[in-house]
């Protein structure tokens, strides 16, 4: 009853939102892109056609460690037809002793290391040499002729043996960063970085309960349908083209300027259609091989494109950890301790997003005695890229695992546990940020008065669970330009990449400031020379800065607009005020497209923004999964799900909402199917769509959105991120329906039908993951 009583005061507290009057934002307008998309005529990276156009090909490691004594690529340059073969040797070289590079010189060999392997591959699949071919079936024949001599050298696939002193190691110039200070001998561990506040020892001799736990989660792909293709030609200026589908021109541009060691602004970046990124697309894989092949080739164009193989071999996963997390509370339900350590495996190359993972194993709580040590771990694996809030889902599982076995402990509901631990404004997260306006508690609210959350789960081996999330979200820098024309309408050139309908949500910015139709508003992704610098699209920031940009940019077409019609009408610009689409001064009106026709015919009206917001609010989201576990074939059925999320502002509803589905559909493939399986020798042995299973729409329900707004006062339109939070909670919900169905807790993902039985004593005991 005193939880009960709680929630409700805090209910109150929060009072009813203020909706302001939007004409366009929050409704479902069809997407610019969408025709274009659906029949066929949208372009995409592989359409890509050019005279005289050559193919490429990759020759990758068989080996997931092995020194390279040499390459031998003679008989590949003699086959008929073939036009270029690239290897390290023809990368920009490094200079220094390679067992002791300085760090810029060491992040730098990373950068190349990753295009083509300089000395050592690293990885199952890792890039040895490219070729160029007029056909791809000879470019196919020449990497078979390239003859590579290996040393083969034990590899090292758990993150947790990688991390012992009689390990292998994977780079000699690698020290460990700990806690600040360098190590004097080359080690696999690539930084350990703690963060602490209070007494948390104390505070856990006094708690009335303690749970301490271990969790694995293996190495998960994005799974995006398209795989990475890039088209490159180098011209005899010596200034470069590249198409690619890409998640941000600006930053594979100064990414390929650096390996290639030339100046950023003689290399353009055009953006083709994304068939899918999750993350998997901001590294550079292809593009700067195509660039050296063109060059080689007597500047003709060449096209790479991976097989789903390459994909999964080759490309940037996310990691795969080891995590242990202690939580202590009072009888009253209140956290009063935590300690975690988290050890995430980098793949090859240091760089996992482990410092995100320990960032938000905890944030959505107040918690003033704790400990959380965090560790990047290099392996024989694929150098790890982002995904969906990077790092979060497996530490959300972890974290919320052991929650869910402290309100067990406690007798007390998931819900009204978390609402009482839960953070508000003015609360200090983990990482000492205090919140601003932030909307937890209304997710949590949304799941406790839904019907789902209502309607009491019955019948035999079915279960109830329950997990919260926090993602930080992020601004970073954007740019827009819009053109207003003399019929009224508007043409906007947007820097960030679309990924999910950006560009519709953006346009509907723009229309709603101007008070216009939407449909007078063109939106197009501009190339790298053509919009200025935009970071790429991830950490849930295009709506909410880009967004910022596209504000402000019709901010300032009005203002200029007005500026002229003051002239026109003979009065001070600030006497010509907007509203709703109309420009007025005394007995004088103009509709906006009335205004364009007049005022553009002196001059055009072009205006140009870049923000770089230093505030961001971050994301919150409460899940509820029911389950049904078969007990002889362990395989776990979702029957209901339920995500309710804090997106501030909703800009098109429906983009808000596949968002929030999206999320839930990868979630459970974390949670239930995804995982690589490697053999004992480092060979990825599941990389095919049929052996690496992704959940379909046989395996999930209708899920239920449930959009709740909180608007972020620190944007004008009240704008949050939220792509990515939507994955974060999942595994953990699911796991702890399984709890709740079975009695067993289970600790690894994918918590596949194997696991299961095991957990049940009917399986054979599994191995610790090393995928």
């Amino acid at each position: 009853m005193a939880e009960e009583t709680r929630a409700n005061e805090i209910s109150t507290e929060l009072g009813p939102a203020q909706e302001p009057a939007f004409k366009i934002i929050g409704t479902r307008p069809v997407r610019p892109d969408g025709l274009d998309k659906v029949t066929g005529r949208a372009v995409y990276g592989i359409d890509m056609r050019l005279p005289g156009l050559l193919y490429g090909k990759v020759l990758r490691s068989p080996h997931a460690h092995a020194r390279i004594r040499s390459i031998d690529t003679c008989r590949a340059r003699a086959l008929p037809g073939v036009k270029a073969v690239v290897t390290a040797a023809d990368l920009p070289t490094i200079a220094g002793d390679p067992a002791h590079l300085d760090d810029a010189s060491f992040a730098l060999y990373c950068q190349r290391a990753n295009i083509l392997a300089i000395d050592k591959v690293l990885y199952h699949g890792h890039a040895v040499a490219a070729v160029a071919a007029t056909s791809l079936q000879v470019a196919e024949e020449a990497v078979r002729l390239i003859e590579v001599d290996y040393e083969v050298l034990p590899p090292v696939l758990d993150v947790v043996q990688a991390m012992r002193e009689e390990a292998p190691v994977l780079l000699p110039s690698l020290r460990t960063d700990e806690l600040g200070q360098k190590s004097e001998r080359p080690n696999n561990i690539a930084s350990h970085v703690r963060m602490q506040r209070g007494d948390p020892q104390q505070a856990f001799r006094e708690a009335a309960v303690v749970v301490d736990r271990e969790f694995r989660t293996s190495t998960v792909h994005q799974g995006y349908l398209e795989p990475q293709t890039a088209t490159g030609l180098w011209n005899s200026d010596g200034q470069i083209t590249i198409w690619t589908s890409t998640q941000g021109i600006h930053n594979q541009r100064q990414q390929i300027a650096g390996i290639l060691a030339m100046p950023a602004t003689r290399i353009k970046m055009v953006p083709m259609e994304v068939g899918g990124a999750f993350g998997g697309k901001i590294r550079v894989y292809l593009e700067p091989l195509a660039a050296l092949l063109s060059r080689q080739s007597g500047y003709r164009p060449v096209k790479l494109v991976m097989t789903y193989a390459e994909v999964l071999q080759a490309t940037g996963p996310t990691s795969g950890s080891y995590i242990r997390v202690k939580i202590g509370a009072n009888a009253a339900g209140c956290i009063t301790a935590a300690e975690a350590t988290l050890a995430y495996d980098a793949g090859a190359l240091p760089g996992s997003p482990v410092l995100d993972g320990a960032g938000i194993l905890l944030s959505p709580y107040k918690i003033e005695n704790f400990q959380i040590d965090a560790y990047d771990v290099v392996v024989n694996k694929p150098q790890t890229g982002a995904y969906r809030a990077p790092g979060s889902a497996n530490a959300n599982f972890a974290a919320e695992s052991v929650i869910d076995e402290v309100c067990e402990k406690l007798g007390m509901d998931p819900i009204e546990f978390r609402l009482r631990n839960a953070v508000q404004q003015g609360d200090r997260r983990i990482d000492g940020t205090v919140c601003g306006r932030v909307g937890l508690v209304e997710t949590l609210l949304a799941i406790r008065e839904h019907p789902h959350y209502q309607t009491p789960l019955t019948g035999k081996y079915r279960g109830r669970g329950v997990a919260s999330a926090f993602w930080f979200n992020w601004g970073g820098r954007s740019s827009v330009t819009a053109a207003v024309n003399p019929d009224g309408g508007v043409s906007l050139v947007i820097g960030a990449a679309d990924l999910s309908g950006s560009r519709v949500a953006l346009a509907m910015v723009l229309a709603e400031t101007l008070g216009i139709h939407l449909q007078a508003v063109k939106p197009v992704l501009g190339d790298s020379d053509a919009v200025g610098y935009c970071d790429q699209t991830s950490g849930s920031r295009t709506a909410f800065s880009s967004g910022l940009a596209v504000y402000e940019v019709g901010q300032k077409l009005i203002q200029e607009m007005a500026a002229r019609l003051g002239e026109y009408w003979g009065v001070p610009p600030a006497e010509v005020v907007f509203q709703d689409g109309i420009f007025a001064a005394g007995a004088e009106r103009m509709t906006f497209a009335q205004a364009a026709a007049q005022v553009t015919g002196q001059c055009p009206i072009v205006a140009a923004i870049s923000v770089h917001p230093q505030v961001v609010s971050p994301a919150f989201a409460t899940h509820v999964a029911d389950v049904e576990v078969d007990p002889e074939t362990g395989k776990v059925t979702i029957l209901r799900y339920t995500a309710a999320q804090d997106v501030g502002r909703a800009l098109h509803r429906s983009n808000v909402e596949g968002q929030m589905q999206g999320g839930v559909a990868q979630g459970v493939g974390w949670a239930l199917y995804e995982g690589y399986v490697y053999s004992a020798e480092g060979r990825l042995l599941n990389c095919n769509l049929l052996d690496y299973r992704m959940p379909t729409a046989l395996d999930l329900p209708m899920i239920d959105a449930v959009v709740v707004e909180v608007p972020n006062p620190d944007h004008p339109l009240g704008v949050r991120g939220a792509g990515e939070i939507p994955i974060v909670p999942v595994p953990a919900a699911i796991a702890n329906a399984i709890h709740d169905a079975l009695g067993s807790r289970l600790g690894m993902l994918p918590m596949s039908p194997a696991r299961i039985l095991e957990a049940i004593g009917v399986g054979q005991p599994t191995q610790p993951e090393v995928g």
